[in-house]
């Protein structure tokens, strides 16, 4: 049985709404504790394998291939073009590559969560 369409939704909703958070955070002045408090790296593959998550169960019917990891990749390139020009903060290449381990990271976690009885109805489209 596919992921329902209600599903498909609410996923999609935790992606825009991830989006959102993450290019208000890298674009502020403003340092939040609980942000600030974890690894500047560490948080960059955080996001962007929650993103990678959010990316795939949004659109079940396509696997997690080089589309989804461009548009993603694409995504922190924009964030750190932004900072770029932000004199508060800035450019960083380390960044767009902890932004593609947290990509690499979903990729290679895919087979567990196959397993977890709450996602695997996510894999039971045609796309996988």
């Amino acid at each position: 049985m596919a992921l329902p369409q209600t599903n498909i939704t609410v996923f999609r909703l935790g992606l825009a709404i991830t989006l959102v958070i993450i290019m208000y955070l890298s674009t502020t002045q403003f340092e939040y504790p609980v942000v600030e408090n974890i690894n500047d790296k560490v948080s960059h593959i955080l996001a962007f394998y929650v993103l990678a998550l959010f990316g795939d169960f949004s659109f079940p019917e396509h696997k997690f291939d080089s589309v989804k990891i461009f548009l993603l990749l694409a995504y922190g390139s924009l964030i750190e073009i932004i900072q770029y020009f932000l004199p508060y903060r800035t450019f960083s290449l380390l960044d767009l590559l902890a932004d593609a381990v947290g990509l690499v990271l979903y990729s290679l976690s895919v087979p567990a969560l196959r397993g977890a009885p709450l996602l695997r109805r996510r894999w039971d489209s045609k796309a996988y």
